[in-house]
């Protein structure tokens, strides 16, 4: 009876060392995919001027009748997220309340809605999402020169009119994308990890 319990111990304490081993195997391999799926940021659509260069200027008024320059020098030195979306943009809705809240985390950032078709609908569409705050540009102009394709489409214009990130922002992730390359001084996140791949 003794000898049962004895090599019934030994077999526990052998299963309870090797479940340990199998442990610290499943978290090195877990670091590992950690490393390989790396966050995506913003996917840059390459079409329109490009990273570095400076945004196309553009004096408009909004919706309510105020005047915006967008591009060139900013007169109180803020940087200013363009936002183009879209009344029938499903996922613009969704973003709308993210891109709200992460304008008023950011201190030194304007966010402009752009958009273009039916003033009326557009109108609807403000009073609807309760966007009254916000800046809303009817522009088809903006729309071609930035050769917007895909929404919702953010780009992000520093203080001295210089395009420093952009992309195509579906998820809060994406939107956050934009400020943390800027801050990173690249122009997308995935530029950013390939850096970082090559110097690792």
């Amino acid at each position: 009876m003794t000898e049962a319990l004895l090599v019934s111990n030994l077999v526990l304490w052998l299963l309870v060392i090797l479940l340990g081993i199998v442990v610290l195997a499943l978290t090195r391999q877990v670091g590992v995919l950690y490393e390989r799926i790396a966050p995506a940021g913003a996917l840059m659509i390459d079409k329109g001027p490009r990273v570095g260069e400076h945004a196309p200027v553009f004096e408009l008024r909004d919706l309510a009748g105020r005047a915006l320059k967008l591009g060139g020098i900013h007169a109180a030195g803020r940087a200013t997220v363009l936002l183009f979306v879209s009344p029938s943009c499903p996922m613009c809705k969704k973003l709308l309340p993210i891109a709200r809240s992460m304008a008023a985390g950011e201190a030194a950032v304007d966010l402009v809605l752009a958009s273009d078709g039916d003033e009326q609908e557009q109108r609807r569409f403000v009073a609807r999402e309760r966007l009254e705050a916000m800046p809303l540009v009817l522009s088809r102009e903006l729309g071609m020169a930035y050769q917007i394709g895909k929404l919702p489409y953010a780009v992000l214009v520093d203080a001295e009119g210089v395009i420093r990130a952009k992309g195509l922002v579906n998820t809060r992730e994406h939107f956050e994308s934009l400020f943390e390359a800027h801050a990173a001084g690249v122009s997308s996140l995935q530029e950013f990890l390939g850096r970082r791949l090559v110097e690792g």
